[in-house]
């Protein structure tokens, strides 16, 4: 009974082994770069896209330094116009919340006017009535 035991742990093991190593080839082939390198191989099997494909490395190989710049400027400017529709998005929301607000409309405008003076329309009436 004992030995069937250590068989059965034997075979355990040897199954996880089995795992660990299909588990790292999935996750190899799941990588960034080797999903970008079968993109770029599929690709460069086109007869289309081979030319295409060898001059923008090529460029790439020449001026490094330009070209990350230029990534980096248009990643910039997708964060960008992604941040203000964001931001439109929110604005749109509060502005409908905002229309659904009654608003006390007493039909009298308010001016600022610098040279007169700033009326007290409380203190006026007390003031008036002490007047009479």
């Amino acid at each position: 009974m004992s030995q069937s035991i250590n068989d059965l742990e034997h075979d355990i093991e040897q199954t996880r082994a089995r795992l660990d190593r299909t588990i790292d080839q999935i996750q190899g082939r799941l990588s960034p770069a080797s999903i970008v390198d079968e993109m770029l191989g599929t690709a460069r099997q086109t007869p289309a896209m081979a030319g295409l494909y060898d001059g923008a490395l090529a460029a790439v190989r020449r001026n490094p330094v330009p070209v990350m710049l230029i990534v980096a400027g248009v990643g910039w400017l997708v964060h960008r116009v992604a941040r203000e529709a964001e931001r439109r998005r929110e604005l749109d929301a509060t502005m409908a919340g905002a229309e659904s607000v009654p608003v006390l409309n007493t039909g009298t405008a308010r001016v600022y006017d610098p040279d007169r003076p700033t009326a007290h329309p409380a203190a006026d009436r007390v003031a008036d009535s002490l007047r009479m």
